[in-house]
């Protein structure tokens, strides 16, 4: 039975108010999805290469991808390397200028320096190269 009995017979009735409770949990998972990073992966798997320390990047990075048959992927597309310093450009107006380059550990090192210098003729003032973390 839900309430209980007063005096002559009368039930009075009880409940639970969750309109607080409600308010509380929105307000959190506001909080968190603003407060949550997310960064756009350029769609390609690759094995980076293992080291010990490194920095973690920044989250408003420009990510670029060399697949282990030389491939860039820029923003999951695949790009040729003429193309990629307009794309950058056009990419990072707004953001910091900062590069990561997701490399993979059998990419040859020549296609690492041409995107490199690509990047620097785009302007970005900063690129960084992602690795897994060693043991």
């Amino acid at each position: 039975m839900i309430g209980r009995k007063r005096g002559h017979g009368r039930v009075e009735a009880t409940h639970i108010d969750m309109v607080p409770m409600v308010d509380c949990m929105m307000v959190l998972i506001i909080f968190l999805m603003i407060s949550s990073a997310f960064v756009s992966d350029p769609g390609v798997e690759v094995h980076r290469p293992d080291v010990s320390g490194g920095v973690v990047g920044d989250q408003r990075a420009v990510l670029v991808a060399i697949t282990r048959d030389d491939r860039i992927y820029f923003d999951g597309q695949e790009i040729q390397l003429d193309q990629l310093s307009d794309a950058v450009r056009r990419t990072a107006l707004g953001k910091a200028s900062v590069m990561i380059i997701r490399g993979d550990r059998s990419g040859s090192i020549g296609r690492f320096a041409a995107v490199y210098s690509e990047a620097k003729r785009a302007g970005i003032e900063h690129v960084e190269f992602a690795t897994a973390k060693g043991p």
